[in-house]
C-alpha cells in the first residue's frame, strides 16, 4: 500500500472543540432558518401542526446526517443510535426551553414580549449548549474525544473474584 493509501484510510480525530461549535451553531442555524421558512409553506397543504411535526422530523434527521458529516467530522453518515440519541437530546432541549417559558408564565401571568424572548433564547442557549456537548461527547464521540474511566470512577474487583467465593477466601485466610 502506496503512503497516500495509507493516509486516505487513516481515520481523523475530527475537527477541535472550537471548530466543532463553530459549525454546529452553522448547520443547526441554516437548518432551523430553512425550517422556519418550509414550516408556513408546508402549513398551506396541511394543518400547521402537522407541518410542524414533519418538518421538525427532516430536519432533525438532517442535522445528524450534518453533525456525523461535517461537525463532528465523523468520516461516516450517522447510523440509527446516532439518530435516535440525536432526536432524544432534541427532544430534551424542547423540554428545557417550553419549561423555562412555562415556569416565566407561572412567575409573571403577563410578561413583556422582551422578557419572553429573553427567557427562551437564554434557555434555548444553555440548551443548545447542552446538547453540543452530548453530540460531542457522548453521541458522536471518537475513541479519542471518549470521557476515560479516571481512577475514582473505575470498580476495583477484589482478588478473589470470579475464582473464589469470599467465604473461601476468608477461611483460607484464616
Amino acid at each position: 500500500m502506496d503512503a497516500a493509501a495509507a493516509v486516505r484510510q487513516t481515520p481523523t480525530a475530527g475537527p477541535g472543540p472550537f471548530a466543532s461549535f463553530v459549525r454546529f451553531v452553522v448547520c443547526g442555524g441554516g437548518v432551523g432558518v430553512l425550517s422556519s421558512a418550509a414550516v408556513p409553506l408546508l402549513a398551506l397543504l396541511m394543518p400547521w401542526a402537522l407541518s410542524n411535526a414533519v418538518i421538525t422530523i427532516a430536519s432533525t434527521i438532517l442535522c445528524t446526517e450534518l453533525h456525523a458529516l461535517f461537525t463532528f467530522g465523523t468520516g461516516k453518515r450517522a447510523g440509527w443510535r446516532e439518530h435516535w440519541q440525536s432526536a432524544g437530546s432534541a427532544a430534551v432541549a424542547y423540554a428545557v426551553t417550553s419549561t423555562a417559558v412555562l415556569v416565566l408564565h407561572t412567575v409573571q401571568s403577563t410578561p413583556s414580549l422582551l422578557t419572553e424572548q429573553t427567557v427562551y433564547l437564554t434557555a434555548s442557549g444553555l440548551a443548545g449548549l447542552g446538547r453540543f456537548l452530548v453530540l460531542r461527547l457522548f453521541v458522536f464521540a471518537t475513541e479519542s474525544r471518549k470521557p476515560s474511566p479516571t481512577a475514582t470512577n473505575v470498580r476495583r474487583q477484589p482478588a478473589w473474584f470470579g475464582t473464589r467465593t469470599p467465604t473461601a477466601a476468608l477461611s483460607q485466610a484464616a
